[in-house]
């Protein structure tokens, strides 16, 4: 078989284009090409080249053309080549033209801080490289072939199983693998349910602004939930239109209030009443420590309740996977919504997830993160103790994040004032619904969760400083 771009093979088989032009013969038309891609910066200092044998084949030329080309471009200066390391742009290369005539230009960004304390991300250097790979070796492994094809848009059934064992059993969660549909995370979720969300959904005055902003998106209105230290009022659900309500009763973010018994007890009678949806983001309910977390509330009603729930807080974001426990009802119109392939979520990392959860190994990363996470939390209550004392810790001790209440009117420049010692941080206000009839508050949320072990020390130094001086 003669050798074709199709299929020419071997160690140097790089691919390159080159625009060739028929003046001069094959061999000025190859040099022309390459002195001009070196010229205009195409190809950099130091790129390899395609073998002789391969460019030739690519090109369609004999074999001896492209030898000869690079030959005089090598003599010429313009390539390298050695024995073992190929043929290279030379590192001498200048540009010319255009392109060295452009002087570099820098993109205008604020100064990265040196202390992170926003809320929403996990420490990134606590992911369970070694346990993850495990898994992912295990599950490509042993993934049957299909898995490497187009996606089931309900998720990987490996995956959907795994997940009813560990929410029952963790959670509380009523399910069966044909209920769930995998998704990349909650605002996904969120998009994908508003055809059931007729109307109006009634959500937590004090919320994620990301959510609400995807629900108005697709054409749902939001009206504002007061909040207490029981979590939500639900009662004003009665003089709402809303035909469904988005709450996080386990923690309450960002507040930091569980949902009291009796308002969980309550939602649910509203919905039955109504015939009403309620959907329950559970972002980091296995995160409580002064107490076993409190079961969903999805076990209450599993044919009135959504369950949201994602590996963003529990792993990392950057896995993009999250899951719907849904009513029986809804799942057909989900996945219509959805599509009929999977686009979002990698069912590679649904089989590895599986394997993760199958294998323990997620269960011993929760509780070991419990731990580290707990002792951030206790560290910063005892350093806000004695160095910033007028400044309260609120909610229960749990999740990722704790919300320091502050003076009325101070949010504002305790914010530059952190910003100013180099620590990013996010106050109350962006949160509150602009329609809520709640008296504003004022605090911040500062994620203890999200810094490196070895930064942790030196962001607590920081803020306690910047509330000492500002309270």
């Amino acid at each position: 078989m003669s050798e074709t771009w199709a299929n020419a093979t071997g160690e140097s088989g790089l691919d390159l284009h080159l625009d060739l032009n028929g003046r001069g013969g094959v061999r000025n038309a190859i040099m022309r090409a390459l002195r001009d891609a070196v010229r205009t910066g195409r190809l950099a200092p130091g790129t390899r080249l395609p073998s002789s044998r391969s460019l030739a084949a690519d090109l369609g030329v004999a074999r001896n053309t492209v030898a000869e080309a690079y030959a005089e471009l090598v003599a010429e200066g313009w390539l390298t080549a050695r024995q073992g390391a190929g043929t290279r742009v030379a590192q001498r290369a200048a540009l010319t033209g255009p392109a060295a005539e452009r002087k570099p230009t820098r993109a205008v960004r604020t100064a990265k801080p040196e202390y992170d304390l926003m809320p929403g991300t996990p420490d990134p250097s606590a992911f369970p490289r070694a346990a993850w790979l495990t898994s992912a070796r295990r599950a490509l492994t042993t993934a049957p072939s299909e898995a490497f094809g187009r996606g089931d848009p309900q998720g990987r059934l490996e995956l959907r199983r795994a997940l009813v064992g560990y929410l029952a059993r963790t959670r509380g969660v009523r399910a069966d693998p044909d209920r769930i549909v995998i998704c990349s995370g909650c605002a996904h979720a969120l998009g994908l349910l508003s055809r059931a969300l007729d109307g109006t959904v009634g959500v937590e005055s004090y919320g994620l602004y990301v959510h609400r902003d995807i629900l108005a998106a697709h054409g749902v209105r939001t009206v504002p939930l007061r909040l207490d230290d029981h979590g939500a009022e639900i009662e004003e659900l009665a003089s709402t239109d809303a035909t469904a309500v988005l709450l996080t009763p386990a923690h309450q973010f960002p507040t930091g209030g569980p949902l009291h018994p009796e308002r969980r007890a309550a939602v649910i009678d509203w919905a039955r009443a109504t015939s009403g949806l309620v959907l329950e983001d559970d972002y980091d309910g296995e995160f409580r420590y002064d107490r076993q977390p409190v079961g969903a509330v999805q076990g209450l009603d599993p044919d009135r309740v959504v369950y949201l729930g994602t590996t963003s807080k529990s792993l990392s974001p950057a896995l993009r996977l999250g899951w719907m426990v849904l009513p029986e009802n809804l799942v057909d119109g989900v996945l219509a919504m959805k599509g009929g392939q999977e686009w979002w979520a990698s069912a590679l990392d649904q089989l590895v997830l599986a394997d993760f959860i199958d294998s323990g190994s997620y269960d011993r990363h929760v509780r070991r993160m419990r731990l580290r996470y707990r002792r951030r939390r206790d560290q910063l209550v005892t350093r806000l103790g004695e160095h910033a004392p007028r400044v309260r810790v609120t909610g229960i001790a749990a999740g990722l994040h704790a919300v320091l209440e502050l003076p009325p009117g101070t949010e504002q420049a305790v914010v530059q004032a952190g910003m100013s010692r180099g620590i990013a941080l996010e106050g109350l206000s962006p949160y509150r619904h602009p329609d809520s009839t709640m008296a504003p508050l004022d605090g911040l949320v500062v994620s203890y969760g999200t810094p490196p072990d070895h930064a942790f020390a030196g962001a607590l130094e920081a803020l306690c400083q910047t509330l000492a001086a500002e309270s």
